[in-house]
Formats: structure tokens, C-alpha cells, sequence
């Protein structure tokens, strides 16, 4: 079936399928790790590239390649790498791009371990890095160097929720031919589709919002144009991140709830965010759709929603936000987001925690920032937890 033209929940459902020989109403799990060969003269024109098939699962599967050509699709990319985890994707568009020399420059707040991973292994090869406020764009253009051979953006970013002009900002990298990458876990391709706006590569921990469901970890990777695909599936062949078929079939399943859920998480946000602006325990509230929010025009500008993730900063800092966090009943104290169920967090001891103080405070990671993760319960339930919980903080 040809989906290019068809609505995006449309897309959802139906964009990549696999038609199954037998007729399988679903995509069919291949667990396998092989794939036999009609003959010797199959297996080496399969090996040679003169036909197509499928060899072995570390190169291609196709229940992996129905959610890499689902995700491409819904990214408008040319194609897309499943991958083991969100931090497979990060590592392999790093180990794709990246040589001995080369600069990278990245958002100050970004994910805490995709930080980590550039500071503790890959300087070990000779590789730069720069981490800033990529929403100042001044500050984006002056630390540009002639081995800047990366831009690698969260917007919005975490968990400070900070947003990047991702259209500016890839015309000031392009102008200086260097290759732009957003992750986009936060919004997921329903809420913002960075490929559209000039990036080269959109990367996702499809952990998060894309399948929605806490149940399984895994990551992607989705190209604008042909050489660069080939050039990151390479890299993820041969360093052996790929996904699990199983893992695939779950994502699948979980991909095509996508818009609902989304739509109903944010809807909960918006109310969540105006509930805590006005509370009196409540020092500042991030959350783009909020008026209030300093990026809110951009917000509407480059994404079509406003997504379900909030921060928020309690009077009385630290101990503040740990009593916070002891006294939710229905929102689970756990890292990760963008699931059915809601997740509260403390980013400075938990995902970020491998990050200097230092560095911390110049990427506004407060120690009395909480990160709250909005799911799909009624939002009434929601209020009525933090209401509670915040009672139990003292002025």
C-alpha cells in the first residue's frame, strides 16, 4: 500500500507494512537470528548487493524494517535505524559523524548520559565538544570552530523543557557545513518533525512516547537523505546496536496509539501547569504552552502541540522537592518518560547525576528541579496527588 499521502494517524497504522504470505492481520515477529539461502548463488548475490533479502538480523529483519519505515515515513526522512536503546541511536550517530579532531557543540541540558558518553569515551579518541545554550543563537555561531563537524540539539530540552530555533539553528550550521541532529524523545514526530524544519538526522529513545508503555527499551535513527542513512546503518552493523525483533513488534504495537495518547497527556499538562503556576509553594513552572513559558511563541511556532513534559521548582529547594516526591501516591517516582502512566523525578541526583555541579547549574539543572512526566490518568487524580503531596511541604 502506498501511505505517502495519507493523514498521519492514518500512517501510524498502516505505513510500512508487511504483507505477510499468510496473512497475518499484524506484523509477524521473525525471531531468528538467520536467514537461509534458495542456493549458494542467492546467498552471494544477497551478500553482494545485487538482490534483496535478508542475510542476518544484526543487518536486517524485516519485522525490525516495518518500524524503521514506519518511523521514516512519519519523519519524512529517507530511512530510518532501529536500535537497541535510546543510547545505542545517540552513540552510533556519534560513532557515524565523529572522527579524531573533530567538534561537536550540544545543548547544555541535554540528556544526561548522552552527555556523559561524549565526555568520558568518545574524548578519549580526540573528539571536542562544546556544550551551550543553543537557544542563543549568538552564542551558537561564536562557538563554531573549523572542525565543528556537529550540532547535536534536545528541544526541548531536559529536562529544563528549553527550546532551540531548530530552523535558525540549521541554517547557521549548514552555512558552515555542519551536519544537524535533534532528538526529538520529548515531542516525538507527532508534536514536531525537525527533518521538515532543516536538520539532517532526528534521533528518538523510542522508550519514550513512541511506545508509550514502559515495557521496553530501544532507540532510532532517521536520516533526511540517502548517503547519510547509509552511512549510520553501517556504523549500527557493525557495531551491533540493533534491535531486537521482539523489541520491534513492541514498538509497533505500541507506535499506533501515538496521537491519542499524546493528545491526552498534554491535554492533562496544560491544565497540571496552570494548577501549579498559581500554587504558593511553587517558585517557577516550565511548560510551553504556558503564556507565561519565554519560548511559548517559538513553542507554537515549530511544534503543533505542546507535548505532556513539565519542571517545575519548589520554595525551599532540595528538601522540598524530596518531601514532594515521598508523598505522590499516584504519580511514580521513576526516571524516564512519555509512558501511559505519570513520572516524577529529581534530575540532579537521578538521570543527571553524572554531571558536574558545575555543569549543572550553567545548563539551569537546579537542585529543586522536578521533572514531571504527565500520562494518561484522570487529570483530576493528578491534581488531587500533588495537591496533597504539596500540602505536606512546610512553608
Amino acid at each position: 500500500m502506498n501511505t505517502e499521502n495519507l493523514g498521519f494517524n492514518s500512517k501510524l497504522i498502516h505505513a510500512g507494512d508487511y504483507q505477510d504470505e499468510l496473512g497475518s492481520a499484524v506484523t509477524p515477529i521473525y525471531q531468528t537470528s538467520t536467514f537461509s539461502f534458495k542456493n549458494a548463488q542467492h546467498g552471494a548475490d544477497l551478500f553482494a548487493g545485487k538482490e534483496k533479502g535478508y542475510i542476518y538480523t544484526r543487518i536486517g529483519n524485516p519485522t525490525i524494517e516495518v518500524l524503521e519505515k514506519k518511523l521514516a515515513e512519519l519523519e519524512n526522512g529517507y530511512g530510518g535505524v532501529a536500535l537497541a536503546s535510546g543510547m545505542a541511536a545517540v552513540s552510533t550517530v556519534y560513532m557515524s559523524i565523529l572522527k579524531q579532531g573533530d567538534h561537536m557543540i550540544s545543548t547544555g541540558a541535554v540528556y544526561g548520559p548522552s552527555r556523559g558518553v561524549m565526555e568520558t569515551h568518545f574524548s578519549k579518541f580526540g573528539v571536542d565538544y562544546s556544550y551551550i545554550d543553543t537557544s542563543d543563537l549568538r552564542l551558537l555561531e561564536e562557538t563554531i570552530k573549523p572542525n565543528t563537524r556537529l550540532l547535536y540539539l534536545e528541544t526541548p530540552a531536559n529536562p529544563t523543557i528549553q527550546l532551540t530555533d531548530i530552523q535558525k539553528a540549521s541554517e547557521i550550521a549548514h552555512k558552515n557545513n555542519i551536519l544537524v541532529c535533534v532528538d526529538n524523545t520529548f515531542c516525538s514526530p507527532y508534536l514536531q518533525r525537525p527533518l521538515d524544519l532543516g536538520a539532517d538526522i532526528v534521533l528518538h529513545s523510542l522508550t519514550k512516547f513512541i511506545n508509550g508503555h514502559a515495557d521496553i527499551v530501544g532507540g532510532a535513527v532517521i536520516a533526511k537523505k540517502e548517503d547519510l542513512y547509509h552511512t549510520i546503518r553501517k556504523a549500527m552493523v557493525y557495531m551491533g546496536g540493533n534491535m531486537d525483533p521482539h523489541q520491534a513488534y513492541m514498538v509497533i504495537r505500541g507506535v499506533k496509539t501515538l496521537s491519542l495518547r499524546v493528545d491526552k497527556a498534554q491535554e492533562s499538562a496544560m491544565k497540571i501547569a496552570e494548577f501549579l503556576e498559581s500554587h504558593p509553594k511553587i517558585e517557577w513552572i516550565k511548560y510551553p504552552g504556558l503564556t507565561s513559558f519565554p519560548q511559548h511563541e517559538l513553542a507554537k511556532k515549530q511544534m503543533s502541540g505542546f507535548g505532556s513534559m513539565l519542571s517545575f521548582g519548589l520554595k525551599g529547594g532540595y528538601e522540598s522537592g524530596k518531601t514532594l516526591m515521598d508523598n505522590v501516591h499516584l504519580a511514580t517516582l521513576a526516571v524516564s518518560l512519555g509512558g501511559v502512566e505519570t513520572l516524577i523525578q529529581h534530575p540532579a541526583s537521578m538521570t543527571h547525576a553524572g554531571v558536574s555541579k558545575a555543569d549543572k547549574l550553567a545548563a539551569h539543572i537546579t537542585d529543586g528541579l522536578v521533572r514531571y512526566s504527565v500520562g494518561i490518568e484522570n487529570v483530576e487524580d493528578l491534581m488531587d496527588d500533588l495537591k496533597q503531596a504539596l500540602d505536606k511541604i512546610h512553608s
